[in-house]
């Protein structure tokens, strides 16, 4: 029987990736975890274990006591998060997914979960469809730590037979939980300015464009890889996914649809020299052809359903 743990189940993805994986195998086959003692408001009906990854005699704990099958990772510093904190960023990252490979390694779970990121490329890289196989040449601790991950996820499974799944996310666009210290949150932030006083003040500048991708595609995409015959799985250090690449002057010409007197500024900080030393625009086709992966949200479906869900109390009435 399928047991899943989700590691770091409080952050952007962990929330909908729970939710969906209860919907599809029950609540019963499912455990949230996080570093926090206090479930998380919108997991309140889950089960929950406050777990801090890097303590792996409690993880390991958790594993066997609970007969997990399946963990996905998602427990990280991200990328401007990390910047301020590197050798934080570095242990949690890293010695976060050392702790479950090494499980998975000893035969005590089945399947792993790691996501990477579109931070594993740099300057360097073609900025435009960017191919799954490229030069990777990160500028960022977030990025350094995703790259060596990757390696480390394809060993494992070349040395150990450990079928460990990955994802390159682009940036994440949900109106579930608040922006998360990441390079794309100017993506989500953006919304909940629209609505609660129609102006806000871009961090990266009005050109830089970068791929995206709602949420509801990405936990879509990360179950579908995770449940995808074996067989299928061509690569095991980490899959490009694409979605839809804007500029925030797209994205303040979609919203203006509906908020005609919406208005953005721009006042780049240190975010832009993160965001200018990644891809454009991704392909995706090695998901496509080994696994049948396909997304759904344009940004004028995404901007509809995110001006319609934000909940501008979330930010503003604290």
């Amino acid at each position: 029987m399928k047991k899943i743990l989700v590691i770091g189940a409080g952050g952007q993805i962990g929330t909908e990736l729970v939710l969906l994986l209860e919907s599809k195998f029950g609540k019963d086959a499912v455990w949230a975890s996080d570093i926090k003692e206090e479930c998380p408001k919108a997991l309140k009906e889950s089960n929950y274990t406050a777990l801090n990854v890097l303590d792996n005699e409690k993880l390991s704990s958790i594993v066997k006591e609970k007969g997990i099958t399946d963990i996905y990772l998602l427990a990280a510093l991200l990328s401007a998060t990390a910047e301020k904190d590197p050798k934080f960023a570095w242990k949690l990252n890293m010695d976060g997914l050392f702790n479950v490979l090494e499980l998975a390694k000893e035969g005590h779970i089945k399947k792993v979960f790691w996501p990477s990121s579109i931070a594993v490329f740099g300057p360097t890289t073609p900025k435009t469809n960017t191919p799954q196989h490229t030069i990777m040449e990160p500028s960022t601790v977030y990025g350094i730590s995703k790259q060596a991950g990757e390696q480390w996820c394809a060993w494992y499974h070349e040395k150990y037979g450990v079928d460990v799944r990955s994802i390159r996310y682009p940036g994440l666009i949900s109106y579930s939980t608040l922006p998360g210290g990441g390079t794309t949150d100017y993506a989500v932030d953006i919304f909940y300015h629209a609505k609660h006083n129609g102006e806000y003040t871009s961090f990266v500048n009005e050109e830089t464009t970068l791929p995206m991708m709602y949420m509801d595609d990405a936990v879509r995409a990360t179950v579908e890889l995770m449940e995808a015959p074996e067989s299928k799985i061509k690569i095991r250090s980490s899959y490009n996914l694409g979605g839809i690449s804007f500029t925030p002057e797209d994205l303040k010409e979609e919203i203006q649809k509906q908020i005609p007197s919406f208005k953005i500024s721009y006042a780049p900080d240190f975010r832009q020299k993160i965001a200018d030393s990644w891809p454009a625009s991704i392909n995706d086709e090695s998901a496509q052809n080994d696994w049948g992966w396909k997304h759904e949200y344009d940004l004028k479906k995404l901007v509809s359903v995110m001006l319609e869900n934000v909940d501008t109390k979330q930010m503003f009435d604290k």
